[in-house]
């Protein structure tokens, strides 16, 4: 599966459980947050084992963005089978900071930045 607009990409590779998001999430919007929802939905709704968040090549997320991130995280700590890891960059000055806010939603989350 793959939303591509020319702000972003985001990709989701069934084999590997893995969500890969590039570019820059600047939705002005909740509601144009609609595709990148219903994809991180069906993600979780499938309940894999693991699932990646790889955010290495995501330069830009907005407080929306946030948001969003932050309530899939939430969806599939409810579902306590899933184990997550997220992949940032400490090249990128949002994620260090906010990636880390993640893990106080899910303790279990396991955030890797490079």
């Amino acid at each position: 599966m793959e939303i591509q607009t020319k702000d972003y990409t985001i990709q989701y590779d069934r084999a590997t459980h893995t969500v890969t998001c590039c570019g820059s999430f600047r939705l002005s919007q909740a509601q144009e947050y609609a595709p990148i929802v219903q994809l991180l939905n069906i993600v979780a709704d499938s309940s894999p084992n693991t699932i990646a968040l790889d955010l290495r090549k995501l330069e830009f997320l907005n407080s929306s963005g946030i948001n969003i991130i932050s309530k899939f995280v939430i969806k599939v700590r409810q579902q306590k089978n899933i184990q997550i890891t997220i992949k940032g960059s400490k090249q990128i000055p949002w994620q260090g900071k906010s990636l880390k806010n993640l893990q106080r939603l899910m303790p279990s989350l396991h955030l890797e930045l490079e």
